[in-house]
């Protein structure tokens, strides 16, 4: 038994150290950094106008303009979440233009931009709601 451990030993024993610093150098350390101010509010910013583009689509009077022009509010949904947070804030600020108590043409209005702003990311082939249209993909 003397013989096996004296004759075993060091070979198990480099074996070991080798594995064990083989093991050490597999590991990654966790890199944390810290968040921007201006991350956060972005963030928030993009949160926000989605919520009000979405509450907008939940109106009647736009779901009535859209239906008119071949649009279910599902579909409608689902293209104002593929929207980029850029496109999402320059449609969230154009529904906070429209004049409070809005007429018919306002409505209207801002459903058409909103088909228009569809329309093109049909084109662009980033979704597939209109069938008229080919993407340029």
């Amino acid at each position: 038994m003397r013989n096996l451990i004296r004759y075993l030993g060091k070979p198990l024993c480099l074996l070991l150290l080798t594995a064990f610093f083989l093991l050490d150098l597999s590991v990654h350390s966790a890199k944390a950094g810290l968040i921007g101010t201006e991350a956060i509010l972005g963030v928030q910013a993009s949160n926000e106008a989605r919520t009000r583009v979405a509450l907008f689509l939940e109106r009647d009077e736009v779901r009535l303009a859209l239906a008119r022009h071949g649009i279910s509010p599902a579909e409608a949904g689902s293209r104002v979440a593929a929207l980029t947070d850029a496109e999402v804030a320059r449609l969230a600020q154009e529904i906070d233009h429209l004049p409070a108590g809005a007429s018919v043409g306002t409505i209207v209005g801002a459903s058409v931009f909103v088909f228009i702003v569809l329309l093109v990311t049909d084109i662009l082939g980033f979704t597939k709601v209109f069938p008229f249209t080919r993407s340029i993909r």
